[in-house]
């Protein structure tokens, strides 16, 4: 990345579509210049069912993003549910051009362009090629290796493979916003670097992002990305849940949950009543207890962890995970979910206490996380978005050319 360079993060969300356009300053840090969100329901369970909805979604969040930064957005990054994601792992051994000056940048790109030959299997698209382990030819193993004196090197890294038909969906949304594609991003390999503390960095993880309607899982090896997977379920089911067994709104469900939100009935310290409101039953003001309530979050949350936990044990990855972290909006409020989730899944659960997480809002930090995702890409040749400035000259050139287009296409 350079300075001023200017990247665009979309996330398509359940319920929203944020979008995060950051700026790299003077001292290489990303500042947001806009955050913007528009409410969409056009994914459900990660599935896209309404194309056009996510379409008017995103145009808006751009669009307003636009008005508030004075730029002209032409194109963006995005992220993708794991569910869509293959991760394929490969490693390449390259000589470098000229060992005596050591190992070169453009050593490097060529050894990343390399590594990305691999068979892809139909219906697979390549998105992303994440560079790991380094190693030189003494069997050192370096992060950067530019400017060591060796013959040659190896470099593993993980293949980003995506489900084709996702990717074109993607597209044409875009395109019928007027924007292109830069860069396609697995949702937790984008939120690590803001998720996880410095020392998680470096250890076994198993991320967990657990949305409204979906929930992602990405698995760190390290600093190798080894899996990533999405299941559909999430805080919105909590709330049908309580909704439909206490025969309520979904309103008062929501606020029920965010009352009293307790993930494990062993935790309460007073059995209070809780009138009900909106209860369609005969009895007008139906008066339940607490425990009640926290039985159908404490069953729910229990069978989202099972979810997982069968996924990766049949995966056969369980035994390399030494911690879990949970982020998300459809769990973070809900207390004692990470006790739930030890009981589950037998591995330490803790709520993530990334450094930068507490300074972004919820509704921004997939997309924020992405930006900074991008703009720490190692060895990248270019990473920022197709900006323009709306000053008079270029309006006055756009509209020119649209005469042109109209007089001679």
């Amino acid at each position: 990345m350079a300075i001023g360079d200017i990247i665009v993060g979309v996330d398509i969300g359940t319920t929203k579509v944020a979008t995060v356009v950051g700026e790299v300053n003077n001292f290489g840090q990303i500042e947001i210049i806009s955050s913007t969100s528009c409410k969409c329901s056009g994914l459900k369970k990660g599935k896209i069912i309404n194309e056009d909805e996510i379409t008017l979604s995103l145009a808006k969040t751009i669009k307003d993003a636009e008005d508030e930064t004075n730029l002209k957005i032409n194109s963006t990054y995005v992220t993708i549910p794991g569910k869509y994601v293959t991760i394929v792992q490969n490693s390449t051994t390259k000589e470098v051009k000229d060992k005596y000056s050591g190992i070169s940048v453009k050593d490097v790109q060529n050894a990343i362009m390399q590594v990305k030959d691999i068979e892809i299997p139909e219906g697979k698209i390549l998105i992303d090629i994440v560079p790991g382990k380094i190693t030189l030819e003494n069997g050192t193993v370096v992060s950067d290796p530019i400017g060591n004196l060796s013959n040659n090197f190896t470099i593993n890294a993980q293949i980003i493979l995506a489900e084709k038909n996702y990717v074109r969906q993607l597209t044409s949304i875009f395109k019928k916003a007027g924007l292109e594609i830069d860069g396609i991003v697995p949702i937790t390999l984008a939120e690590r670097n803001l998720i996880l503390d410095s020392n998680e960095m470096h250890d076994n993880i198993m991320l967990l992002d657990i949305g409204a309607g979906n929930t992602d899982i990405g698995i760190f090896e390290g600093t190798g990305f080894i899996y990533t997977n999405s299941i559909p379920v999430g805080g919105d089911n909590i709330t049908n849940d309580i909704a439909l067994v206490l025969n309520i709104t979904n309103e008062e469900a929501d606020k029920l949950k965010r009352q009293y939100g307790l993930a494990l009935k062993s935790f309460i310290d007073n059995d209070n009543d809780i009138i009900l409101n909106t209860c369609k039953d005969s009895t007008k003001n139906k008066i339940i207890k607490s425990s009640e309530l926290i039985e159908i979050i404490e069953a729910r949350i229990e069978e989202i962890f099972s979810i997982i936990n069968k996924d990766i044990t049949k995966q056969g990855i369980k035994s390399k995970i030494n911690n879990v972290i949970l982020t998300g909006q459809g769990i973070i409020n809900i207390n004692k979910s990470d006790v739930a989730g030890k009981i589950t899944l037998n591995i330490p659960v803790k709520i993530s206490t990334g450094r930068l997480i507490s300074t972004i809002k919820p509704t921004y930090r997939t997309s924020y996380a992405l930006v900074r995702y991008i703009a720490a890409r190692p060895f990248a040749k270019t990473v920022s978005s197709n900006i323009d400035t709306k000053t008079d000259d270029n309006i006055l050139k756009n509209i020119i050319e649209k005469i042109k287009e109209f007089f001679y296409s």
